[in-house]
């Protein structure tokens, strides 16, 4: 098993246990890869979260952006992570819509997961500082 794989294998099921609390929350999405392309196309009724763990093999260059795109228009609305590091994170979103993340990424795994919440669990979302 190469290590790639194997850091892959292990952010992946990192993500299952990034957010614990928050265990009525519906699943929308999930998405993995390794470099550059856009995810599929999904739907979510705010709040709605993403998950996301990204990592890469020590030593090398690593950098990734992952942006989000409304899918319904085209147009950009942003920036949801940049990183240099491997990482996870968990960002909550108060928008509705029909989306797709572009990621941009060098030599970074990347792991995304997108889930519907309660309004009871949003209020408890409490974002890092």
């Amino acid at each position: 098993m190469n290590t790639r794989f194997a850091l892959t294998t292990a952010l992946v099921a990192a993500l299952g246990l990034a957010c614990p609390s928050l265990g009525a929350e519906e699943l929308v999405a999930n998405f993995s890869g390794n470099g550059s392309g856009n995810t599929a196309e999904f739907e979510a009724h705010a709040p709605w979260i993403m998950e996301w763990v990204v990592g890469g093999e020590a030593g090398q260059y690593e950098v990734i952006e992952i942006g989000m795109v409304d899918a319904t228009t085209g147009a950009y609305q942003g920036v949801a992570v940049r990183s240099k590091t491997a990482g996870s994170g968990v960002r909550l979103f108060d928008t509705s819509g029909r989306f797709y993340f572009r990621v941009a990424s060098s030599l970074m795994n990347w792991h995304i997961k997108v889930a519907e919440l309660t309004a009871d669990e949003a209020s408890e979302y409490k974002p890092v500082e």
